[in-house]
């Protein structure tokens, strides 16, 4: 299994310092249907909690990956449920395509994204 987070969610991620231990944490979660919402397609909706607190007063985070074989996974964007309800039906469509275009590359285009630093791997160690 290999985990990553795109450009913006890496940009995000450091501005609420959020951890790759806490993505790692919630990646188990995802692979053992610990999901909040199933948006379509590949597109799933999970809490991220934030640091000190819990989960309730967290993140909404959407990732991308394919149940039930699960070779990647991204995080690919995130929101203070504080601060906005849901995303739209525009940003969802998107985020789903952006989802079922990573899922389905072959490992040489994730390695061109990946030189050119549009997502970056998430590091999970068991």
């Amino acid at each position: 299994m290999r985990v990553f987070k795109n450009k913006w969610f890496n940009r995000w991620a450091r501005r609420e310092d959020i951890s790759d231990s806490v993505l790692c944490d919630a990646v188990k979660e995802i692979i053992a249907g610990e999901v909040e919402g199933n948006l379509g397609g590949c597109l799933f909706k999970k809490r991220l909690p934030r640091t000190g607190e819990g989960k309730r007063r967290g993140y909404r985070v959407l990732v991308g990956y394919r149940r039930p074989n699960v070779q990647r996974i991204i995080f690919l964007y995130a929101f203070a449920k504080s601060g906005k309800a849901n995303v739209s039906d525009r940003e969802e469509a998107a985020l789903g395509l952006a989802a079922e275009s990573f899922i389905s590359a072959v490992d040489e285009q994730v390695t061109k994204l990946l030189a050119i630093n549009s997502v970056w791997e998430v590091q999970c160690y068991e």
